[in-house]
């Protein structure tokens, strides 16, 4: 906390340099006329657009606080109620989300971009039986191609990657996804069908290839970090997520796999970066942000730093949404504090669902073999 005479001078996501003039423009623009809602619109959309490009948070509070004023809206046209819906999801009100997209699909059927969304958030809430339904109407509204895109991710979200690589394949051939959005996101779903199929040096490779042409990309740059941690390789993914030199500018999810490799190194710089990350998670708990973010379940279960901490979070999260890095996070609190009966939603889930990973697949069976498992249920 600053000293009473001291001089704080306020930050603000909208002071960061190097943003293209364009956003410049839509930012002024909203600013100038807050309550139209066009302009509000194109600039919720691109800074949530940024956010999840960039892997900064602090983005989809811009976007929030640009349609502030139809935040509980009934009228809104399909474009708005689409877009706060992204925005709801967001912030992990994921049922929310869902009701406004559902809406403006009703008013806008053949908008591809809508149902994508509402497949990820079918997959997101583990409702695989919906997530079949909307690749089927998909298929109906968009053609097999469309469709098939999805259900390569549906596969192997239930169990069937290697289906899924050759499909995932075949349509980053295409030529109907050559541009440079369609291959990231295509690139992100094979290398994560490698690697659930247990094929990491495969993964590694593709997200490398992709990382060449976008050498921004959040997503990418994480997910090639964890799996280098998850490998071993710590020197490669310390660089791969200390991409920038200024601690500031990275996020906390590349800060915690920074951390990670720096343990597994006996890097110097471990205590440097745990003391950024725990920085960071002190300042979220004074602002009292609720949203449970992976790096903080990742700080305190993989890392280490408070694992009974770790499991409650990870049980309030499972609540809300139910994706495999989570469930990993889950049973390795679980076994940690040699509570195995506390991860058998996570247990239900992977036998539900038919999703399983080699990392998954080893602590499912170490749950199932512990003494505790027989016990009484938590």
């Amino acid at each position: 906390m600053p000293a009473a005479s001291a001089v704080v001078l306020a930050t603000s996501v909208h002071g960061q340099g190097g943003r293209q003039a364009g956003l410049r423009q839509l930012d002024q623009a909203w600013r100038a006329h807050p309550e139209d809602l066009n302009a509000s619109l194109a600039y919720a959309r691109a800074v949530f657009t940024l956010g999840l490009s960039e892997g900064d948070l602090r983005w989809f509070g811009s976007a929030k606080a640009a349609l502030q004023p139809w935040w509980v809206a009934e009228d809104l046209p399909a474009d708005g109620l689409f877009l706060r819906g992204l925005v709801k999801q967001g912030f992990h009100a994921f049922d929310a989300g869902l009701q406004d997209i559902n809406k403006a699909i009703a008013l806008a059927p053949r908008r591809a971009e809508f149902w994508s969304w509402r497949f990820a958030l079918h997959l997101l809430l583990a409702d695989m039986a919906s997530a079949q339904q909307d690749t089927q109407e998909m298929q109906r509204l968009f053609g097999a191609e469309e469709a098939d895109v999805y259900r390569a991710v549906l596969l192997y979200r239930t169990g069937q990657p290697l289906v899924a690589v050759q499909m995932l394949s075949r349509a980053a051939r295409s030529p109907n996804y050559q541009d440079a959005s369609s291959q990231d996101w295509l690139g992100f779903h094979l290398g994560e069908a490698h690697r659930v199929a247990g094929q990491p040096a495969l993964a590694i490779a593709v997200w490398n290839e992709r990382l060449k042409v976008s050498a921004q990309s959040h997503l990418l740059r994480l997910s090639l970090a964890e799996l280098l941690n998850q490998q071993g390789r710590f020197v490669q993914a310390k660089a791969m997520a200390m991409n920038r030199r200024d601690l500031g500018s990275l996020t906390d999810a590349l800060l915690m796999q920074a951390l990670l490799a720096c343990r597994g190194l006996n890097d110097a710089d471990e205590t440097r970066l745990a003391s950024q990350m725990a920085a960071r998670l002190k300042a979220q708990a004074l602002r009292q942000e609720s949203l449970i973010e992976r790096p903080k379940l990742i700080y305190q279960i993989a890392y280490g730093q408070d694992m009974a901490a770790g499991l409650a979070l990870s049980i309030e999260n499972w609540q809300l949404q139910k994706e495999p890095p989570d469930a990993l996070l889950f049973a390795q609190a679980a076994l940690a504090l040699a509570q195995p009966r506390a991860a058998e939603p996570v247990v239900i889930w992977a036998e539900k669902t038919g999703y399983t990973d080699p990392q998954l697949k080893q602590l499912i069976r170490q749950l199932k073999a512990h003494p505790g498992w027989s016990g009484p249920r938590s």
